[in-house]
């Protein structure tokens, strides 16, 4: 297993729309550990192939406690979504930044795990946060995009003010 690169927003290749997983092969599995030893060791709750400049339609999530409870979702589509809720998010490539972002409350999402097996998983509070989140970077969107446009430019300010203090 290794720790991957997470791309930096406002790095472009964020913007890329992920590709649908034709085939779940070993690559696909190798990438999904890979994946989650980079989430957990950030740390953080979720990521997208997209964060780690891999354009296809993955996730991985988990948000226990214990790190015990890898939930992988490969080509996963947003069936329903009901409600909406306030919640504050973060990013693993927005390193250091919360902001408040709506979102559905409910959803119900259909997917295939790491052995190319279906399933449809219905999420509330924080998976259906996270899921939806990570659905995002799939299609090239960064959660300060929900935002104003005052906001993200005072987000990309910080952000560019961060990493001149780092060198």
């Amino acid at each position: 297993m290794a720790i991957l690169p997470i791309l930096q927003y406002p790095d472009e290749r964020l913007h890329k729309v992920a590709q649908k997983v034709e085939h779940i092969d070993q690559t696909t599995r190798k990438l999904v550990r890979d994946m989650a030893e980079t989430m957990y060791s950030a740390p953080g709750i979720g990521l997208a192939a997209t964060q780690v400049d891999k354009h296809i339609r993955l996730i991985v999530i988990d948000i226990s406690e214990t790190h015990d409870d890898l939930k992988v979702f490969i080509n996963p589509e947003l069936l329903d979504s009901q409600g909406e809720k306030v919640n504050e998010e973060g990013c693993l490539s927005v390193p250091g930044i919360y902001e408040k972002v709506s979102r559905a409350e409910f959803v119900t999402v259909r997917a295939q795990d790491e052995h190319g097996k279906s399933f449809t998983l219905q999420a509330e509070g924080l998976l259906a946060v996270c899921i939806q989140h990570e659905m995002d970077h799939l299609l090239g969107r960064v959660f300060v995009e929900r935002l104003s446009h005052l906001k993200q430019t005072r987000i990309r300010a910080k952000l560019k003010k961060q990493r001149r203090e780092t060198l």
